[in-house]
Order: C-alpha cells, then sequence, then structure tokens
C-alpha cells in the first residue's frame, strides 16, 4: 500500500475555551448557590434562577471580577481586535440539574459569547455537548468519529472549570447521570468599543 503524506489543517473552527478558576468557592458563595436564595423556575428539563443578573448580587463580587478578568482573556488571545473594545456581561443566571434532568439543546441570540462555571460538577457524568448545525447536502456514514466529521462533541466538566464559547454554537445537557445536583453559572457577553473602520463605512461605536 502506497504511504500518504499529508497534512490536515482546522479552517475557521469554533474556538472552545476551558479554565479553571484560581481558587475554590468559599463557603458564603456555595450557601448562597445552594440555598437558591434568589428563587428558581422550571426551565426545559431542569431548573433555572429567576434572578437573571445574578453576578451583580454583592456576595458574588470577586467572583465576577475574576471572570471578567478570564473574559478578557478569551477576547485578547482569540478575538484580537485592533481597537480598543470592552467585554462585558449582560445576564447571568443559575442552573440546577439533578438525576433525570437534561437541559435542552439552545444557543444564546443577542450575545457574542457565552460561559458556563460549574458550581458542582461530577467529572464522570457531567458534560456539555456541543453541535455543528451547519447542512450537510450529503450524508456519509461515518465509521471512526473525529472534529472534522462529527455532528456533536462533548466535553466532561468538573467543579470551578470555566468554559467559554462563541454564543451562536448550539449546545445541551443530556440527561443527567449520578445523583450530585449539578450547579452551574452561565453567562452572556456583549462589548463597548469601536467596531469596523471608518474609511471602509463600517464603523460602529458602541
Amino acid at each position: 500500500m502506497i504511504q500518504i503524506e499529508s497534512q490536515v489543517f482546522s479552517l475557521f473552527p469554533y474556538p472552545v475555551y476551558s479554565t479553571k478558576l484560581n481558587r475554590n468557592f468559599n463557603k458564603k458563595e456555595l450557601n448562597f448557590f445552594k440555598k437558591k436564595e434568589t428563587g428558581i423556575f422550571k426551565n426545559e428539563g431542569n431548573i433555572s434562577s429567576v434572578n437573571t443578573y445574578i453576578l451583580n448580587e454583592p456576595i458574588l463580587n470577586n467572583l465576577k471580577k475574576e471572570i471578567n478578568f478570564i473574559i478578557q482573556d478569551y477576547f485578547t488571545k482569540l478575538i484580537c481586535p485592533k481597537y480598543k473594545i470592552t467585554p462585558y456581561i449582560t445576564q447571568s443566571w443559575l442552573n440546577y440539574t439533578d438525576q433525570n434532568q437534561y437541559h435542552h439543546k439552545h444557543s444564546h441570540p443577542n450575545s457574542l459569547v457565552s460561559g458556563v462555571l460549574y458550581i458542582n460538577a461530577d467529572e464522570k457524568n457531567d458534560r456539555i455537548q456541543f453541535f455543528n448545525d451547519k447542512h450537510e447536502t450529503i450524508d456519509i456514514e461515518v465509521k471512526d468519529y473525529n472534529l472534522f466529521n462529527s455532528k456533536s462533541w462533548w466535553f466532561p466538566v468538573k467543579t470551578g472549570e470555566l468554559i467559554l464559547f462563541p454564543s451562536s454554537l448550539k449546545h445541551m445537557v443530556d440527561i443527567k447521570k449520578g445523583n450530585n445536583t449539578r450547579i452551574s453559572l452561565a453567562f452572556n457577553v456583549f462589548i463597548k468599543g469601536k467596531l469596523g473602520n471608518n474609511r471602509k463605512l463600517t464603523e460602529l461605536i458602541l
């Protein structure tokens, strides 16, 4: 058999950025998350906080600063803006997922980047799944799946991990296994500053 030397490039990929907080959650933060002090409502498949600006709560001031620092790192490394722009968190909320619950497939309109911080997660069972919803005109049965031929891809998640991704990227949580309550803090990010170019008639000041 002829040996073929080749290279495969990942062109125009969706970035999924993952990092971990440099500290553990303190007792006040954990009590706040577990007591569901701001009220909850039944979402499609699981439970979410009534408060959709959860990171504006004074008890989470330090956590919000840390998340903002990480968001800035995402923009610096992946977006690489020419002009100064300031990313900021628009909405933020808590999700609670118990055994046999799930989080429906969705994306986040009116947002550029979305994120999930895991307050309580079981690395053996908890994961987030992303989807490639691009229409394919030909459907070929696949023997071995990889990043190029898969319609979906999942990542295991753990307590203290923070994931950032484009808000247009569809994602979901499959039926929860394990007996822990998976607690996550989700948020959306938009930007302020100068976009585009004056001479190219694409300038936009936000």
